[in-house]
């Protein structure tokens, strides 16, 4: 079973994801098209014209060599081979290294990203649709992906950590794995689970290799392809782009107008872009590049180039240039031949800053489709829910407004003091009648009284409502106990749950099942009923 709210009722996006997704007239200027079936068909003439057809070749011999030592489908295998053809397009999704996946929306990223590769395929049939998911290996924010949560606790990964965090070695991680043999219990899904993570983790010597080979078990079956753009030979067809980001900026002067634009429309900037958004990455050293007078030099290092130097070094050594957060999205389009890039609500309202920035590079802009978010809640708690006569549309309030729409429900005395304040309305429309045929000071009698009598009204039904929070207090706590567990934290599960929480209960139904749900066109916020079983030995 599943039930469907707007992103916007559940208070968890930002008003500029919302308005995106109601096609709010003022952010048009922002994007190239909006997302929808019928949209696409012009989305692929454009991408067909800008897209440079040599760089399927380079593209298709990075992913054979990349997939060399992986078990792929058949899917995946034919997947790979089709992008050598004019006709094949990809839709796209990228996520940090987390470990074991991360949070939940690592699943929805990319069953997502699957089922619009699917849906495209079965409404344009004379065209190939490959579903990408771009692993971010040059990032160097270790501390943003060396955990995950499961059962309220932070599994955690504690080694030293320099430079892009796909180059990390994986040894150390036998420690955190014995912690996951006594956290993920004995039953067939923990074991499943435990395996997983040791033959990831404890098979393969970086975590670049650690992550592809882990979302290749989970997705691999559905033809997912997975990509690490940290190569020479791909790096070597965004040269262009890197020595305009070197020498002119563009990047910088063009992000800046739009993030103004946006600002003035009262929406927050996401990202900010420097003049030189592209990092120097060499072996352990990930180390942003500035310029100063005619000299470009790497920070935290003693590297100095000239202008000829460093343009000469673009040619020579591609891969030592690593884009930052605004230069990456270029660099997928450059080398891709995508259609539509799938990500979250941060995501998109960063992509928001960089239209102008690609039409002055000459490339197309992808549609933009923001991800399925989910809750996940079991058969047991909906029948608690009916049970205390709630929904689970109402857990996404605050603790106090649940508790006060709660109170209400259950209440045998009606709470709220609506009809009496009407009563006491139609009481002065008398009274102002005849104060009409008196002076102001009169009239401003009434109303002072009708004021003073809605307050006292308002007062009262505030202290009945918390006289009638005491009585219910058992009933209360457990709404809001089951609040508390599928919102940690107060905030949305799908950014703290690891899958592996789920999983657990739920085994290998939970893929299948989120791929027969979720509907990348669907723009709703999915509450989705499971039903669990947990075999044990």
């Amino acid at each position: 079973m599943a039930d469907c709210l707007s992103f916007r009722s559940t208070g968890y996006f930002s008003d500029l994801i919302s308005d995106y997704i109601e096609q709010n007239q003022d952010l048009k200027p922002f994007y190239n098209r909006f997302p929808s079936i019928d949209s696409f068909k012009d989305q692929i003439t454009e991408k067909q014209k800008g897209y440079d057809n040599d760089n399927r070749k380079v593209l298709v011999e990075v992913l054979k060599e990349q997939y060399q030592t992986l078990s792929s489908s058949e899917d995946t295998k034919s997947h790979i081979e089709s992008l050598q053809e004019p006709s094949t397009f990809t839709v796209t999704t990228g996520h940090q290294l987390n470990l074991f996946t991360g949070p939940l929306y690592f699943l929805y990223k990319i069953v997502s990203t699957l089922n619009l590769a699917k849906s495209l395929k079965e409404n344009y049939p004379d065209f190939n649709f490959v579903p990408v998911y771009w692993m971010a290996t040059e990032d160097h924010d270790f501390e943003e992906i060396n955990y995950f949560n499961f059962q309220q606790k932070k599994l955690e990964w504690k080694t030293n950590a320099e430079g892009a965090v796909g180059h990390l070695s994986t040894a150390g991680l036998d420690e955190l794995s014995k912690s996951i043999e006594t956290e993920f219990g004995k039953s067939d899904n923990a074991e499943y689970l435990k395996n997983l993570f040791k033959e990831a983790y404890l098979n393969h010597e970086t975590l670049a290799e650690a992550t592809q080979f882990l979302a290749n078990e989970l997705f691999g079956d559905y033809g997912l392809v997975i990509l690490d753009a940290d190569d020479a030979r791909l790096k070597s067809k965004f040269g262009k782009q890197i020595k305009n980001d070197l020498v002119y900026h563009t990047a910088f002067r063009q992000i800046e107008k739009q993030s103004d634009k946006l600002s003035k429309l009262g929406y927050s900037v996401q990202v900010n872009p420097r003049e030189i958004n592209l990092f120097y990455l060499h072996e352990k050293t990930r180390s942003r590049i500035v310029q100063k007078d005619e000299n470009y030099y790497v920070l935290d290092t003693d590297l100095k180039f000239t202008k000829a130097e460093v343009l000469e070094l673009v040619d020579q050594h591609p891969e030592r240039f690593s884009p930052n957060v605004v230069l990456r999205p270029l660099y997928q389009e450059v080398i891709l031949p995508n259609l539509a890039y799938i990500g979250g609500g941060g995501e998109l309202a960063y992509w928001l800053e960089l239209k102008s920035y690609f039409e002055a590079e000459q490339v197309t802009f992808p549609s933009l489709v923001l991800r399925n978010s989910v809750l996940l809640y079991s058969d047991k708690t909906s029948s608690k829910l009916n049970t205390l006569n709630a929904k689970i549309q109402d857990l996404f309030l605050s603790p106090d407004k649940l508790e006060a729409m709660h109170t209400k429900k259950l209440s045998k005395i009606d709470i709220d003091f609506g009809k009496q304040k009407q009563v006491l309305e139609k009481q002065f429309e008398d009274l102002y009648e005849l104060a009409k045929n008196t002076d102001k000071s009169f009239y401003g009698a009434v109303a002072a009284q009708e004021k003073k009598q809605k307050n006292g009204l308002d007062h009262l039904e505030k202290r009945l409502l918390k006289a009638q929070k005491r009585r219910l207090k058992s009933e209360n706590e457990l709404v809001l106990k089951i609040q508390t567990v599928l919102f940690p934290k107060r905030s949305l599960q799908e950014r703290s749950l690891n899958f592996s929480e789920i999983y657990i209960d739920y085994g290998a139904r939970l893929i299948p099942k989120l791929m027969e749900e979720l509907d990348p066109f669907q723009m709703k916020f999915l509450c989705l009923e499971l039903t669990i079983y947990n075999k044990k030995h």
